[in-house]
This record gives C-alpha cells, structure tokens and sequence, in this order.
C-alpha cells in the first residue's frame, strides 16, 4: 500500500505518527502502549494495521503485548509499538 493510501486511510500521516510516538516515548525503540495514542480502537487497529501491510514502513514497526489493552493489528494481538530511528530513512 502506498504511504498517500496508507494516509487516506486512517487521516494520519506517518510523520504525524512518528510525531506522536515520539512525544510519548521520548526516543526511538521505547515501547509506547497503543492506548497512549488516545485513538478509539477501531481508529487504533485500522491505522496501525494499514502502516503494517506497508513493507517499507513496517521494518521499523515492532509490536509487542506486555499487558494492557489489546488492540488486533492485521489479526496480531499487540499492546505496544516501539519504533526504529532508522524509519527517517522514508519522511
């Protein structure tokens, strides 16, 4: 999926994300709960999962569960996002 389709799709462009992550985490690779992003879950798994089905934006998405809400991205369960610094490679 192209990123301007990926952005159409859930009203947030990825540079608004790695924005917000990073206001939230403080530096890349700090997991960050998905419920931090303040979204419904609807909103957070269709953003999440459309930025995933992305290969050259998903290499630098990790999601893990550590406990907490649990949203489905792409039918995974996750709770938290960490991302990679090297993902200014494609803002």
């Amino acid at each position: 999926m192209a990123t301007e389709a990926v952005r159409r799709a859930t009203n947030m462009s990825l540079r608004e994300l790695v924005d917000r992550y990073l206001s939230l985490a403080g530096q890349f690779g700090q997991p960050v709960a998905l419920s931090s992003f303040a979204m419904t879950v609807p909103e957070t798994e269709n953003l999440f999962s459309a930025f995933d089905e992305d290969y050259h934006i998903s290499r630098f998405f990790h999601f893990s569960s550590f406990g907490g809400a649990q949203f489905s991205i792409n039918g995974v369960t996750a709770t938290h996002l960490s991302l990679d610094a090297e993902i200014n490679s494609i803002l």
